[in-house]
């Protein structure tokens, strides 16, 4: 079975107003040994003029890779997220994030179904799904990358939804990047379904939700961006370390999702101390 490492997606710093390689640098200061950057297409005025930590694909790969290799730090994957449903938008984001991840070295893209249309069918999104996953996994599969889809929208809020837009495309670049909070807040069970996807896991967002969220959301939603410091919310992170060292056949990087420094700063304490004990 594989291995377990702790690595953090970088919106941990989305309210400090800090640029791309402050953050990367906080992660390793903060003891992560992967980080999770966020990418997106086109200029965005807050990441250029070094307010926020997300990184545009125009941008040299390498920037990603030098700031990473600086800190001391690997890359788990690519935040990713796109619209499967709107190909218009979904083909080309994935298309180049997959090279973009290629050339820096992430071995995971994450992303998800998306807000679909208003005015199309089921049975129209998942033709469209398909054809935005079989465009990006002939990009994918030469270059080795694996796509993480996440349960985190109107179809893969449950399990069998997740696992029809899985097989839409049979490729062996295609996988399942469980997000243990979305999974929690949607009404499922998060273990059961996590033993359900654990062959076919390549990346673990790893989000505690707090009491009071549960509460106020649990049925009601489909996901949340970020959750709570893991260990001061509902998910059982012991169970989730057995499950995936006993039922996963590859190595994992559980990446943090939480929204402040203090939270990332108590996850990775958390999560060291359980691994310790397993």
């Amino acid at each position: 079975m594989g291995n377990i490492h702790i690595g953090i997606n970088l919106e941990f710093v989305r309210h400090d107003d800090k640029p791309f390689e402050w953050a990367v640098q906080k992660a390793a200061e903060l003891g992560y040994s992967y980080v999770e950057p966020m990418v997106h297409l086109g200029r965005e005025l807050l990441s250029e003029a070094g307010y926020f930590h997300s990184v545009s694909m125009f941008d040299d790969p390498l920037r990603v890779k030098r700031a990473c290799e600086k800190a001391g730090v690997k890359l788990s994957g690519l935040s990713a997220h796109t619209p499967l449903c709107k190909p218009e938008v979904g083909v080309e984001y994935l298309k180049q994030a997959i090279r973009f991840a290629a050339e820096c070295g992430a071995p995971v893209v994450n992303t998800d179904e998306g807000p679909k249309k208003k005015w199309t069918t089921e049975e129209e999104d998942f033709v469209l799904m398909r054809y935005t996953l079989k465009e990006a996994a002939q990009v994918a599969e030469p270059r080795a990358i694996l796509i993480g889809l996440e349960c985190h929208q109107q179809y893969s809020r449950q399990p069998d939804g997740l696992d029809r837009i899985y097989k839409l495309v049979k490729s062996p670049s295609i996988g399942i990047n469980f997000d243990t909070g979305n999974a929690f807040l949607s009404g499922q069970d998060p273990y059961r379904w996590l033993r359900r996807v654990a062959k076919r896991l390549v990346h673990l967002h790893a989000k505690d939700i707090s009491m009071r969220q549960s509460s106020a959301e649990r049925g009601k939603v489909t996901g949340t961006p970020v959750g709570c410091a893991c260990g001061d919310g509902v998910i059982d992170w012991a169970k989730v370390i057995d499950i995936v060292q006993n039922q996963c056949p590859r190595d994992i990087v559980f990446s943090v999702e939480c929204g402040a420094i203090d939270q990332a700063e108590r996850s990775i304490a958390h999560l060291d101390r359980l691994l310790e004990a397993h």
